[in-house]
């Protein structure tokens, strides 16, 4: 099996080029894949495969060529994943499967049709509007952090850290407790404070960020817009221009009044063969 493997701020993911749908992907398989130890290692798993042939991208075929089919590392499916469409778009650059034109490229996902623009060393990609929907809680360590729910076309908690505890210091080798009832199907958990000013933006947060399916992750893009959707809100602003530092680096998110864009950096770092006699569980 071929692959390419890629990051966005540390966020990173092993591309399996599978334009037919022809790969037999379990989530057994994807699993040990991203194992550290025993596979390539990787936050996840991004299958190129063109819409067309998926069940899961079929529908957007007319709108896309090809549709982005994310596993999160324990071999669980994820609706959307923006750290990963800009990987997902810098691999179809990067191997002339997609050209860059003035329009933005439009790629499928599980949560929709989102559209991506390559600019240099950085690559945007625009989704939906966050939306604010409801107030829940984190529990971490004996700690219960209130925080507000949003959808980004998958689902968030984000929660403020108070004065005087040290974002850094939080133990995120657990998962946080959350409501089931409000996260039936889980849930990304961001823990964030706000930053120093910076120049160009509306506000600056950071963030860490305990993803469901891949525990703590250097970054998390559709984290990142959730995390800027309610930096702006706590400034009054319903759009605008979010800086977000995640231990990975910078992602910068955009606000709009139909959509939100998120851009950095996304890097291929190295292409090969995976043996599977040796990977099969």
């Amino acid at each position: 099996m071929e692959f390419t493997k890629g990051h966005g701020t540390g966020n990173d993911f092993v591309i399996l080029p599978d334009p037919d749908g022809v790969l037999d992907l379990t989530s057994e398989l994807v699993a040990t894949i991203c194992d550290r130890r025993r596979g390539l290692g990787g936050d996840g798993v991004l299958r190129v495969v063109r819409a067309a042939k998926h069940a899961d991208g079929a529908d957007l075929a007319g709108e896309a060529e090809w549709f982005m089919d994310y596993w999160n590392s324990d071999g669980s499916f994820a609706e959307m994943c923006g750290n990963g469409a800009r990987v997902f778009v810098r691999y179809l650059v990067e191997m002339g499967l997609a050209v860059p034109a003035d329009s933005a490229l439009p790629v499928a996902t599980r949560a929709g049709l989102v559209r991506a623009t390559v600019e240099g060393d950085a690559i945007a990609v625009e989704m939906q509007r966050p939306r604010l929907y409801a107030a829940s809680a984190a529990a971490l360590g004996g700690l219960t952090l209130p925080g507000t729910a949003v959808d980004v076309g998958n689902p968030h908690l984000v929660c403020p850290v108070p004065a005087g505890l040290d974002l850094a210091g939080l133990d995120l080798t657990r998962a946080p407790d959350v409501d089931p009832t409000v996260f039936p199907n889980g849930v990304n958990v961001e823990f964030t404070t706000a930053g120093a000013p910076v120049a160009g933006v509306d506000a600056h947060a950071l963030m860490r960020v305990y993803e469901r399916g891949s525990a703590e992750t250097l970054s998390c893009g559709t984290g990142a817009c959730a995390v800027a959707a309610v930096a702006l809100r706590d400034i009054d602003r319903e759009t605008g221009t979010v800086a977000v530092d995640v231990p990975g680096g910078r992602l910068t998110v955009t606000v709009t009044p139909n959509s939100c864009w998120l851009s950095g950096p996304a890097v291929l770092v190295a292409t090969g063969q995976l043996t599977l006699p040796a990977l099969r569980p």
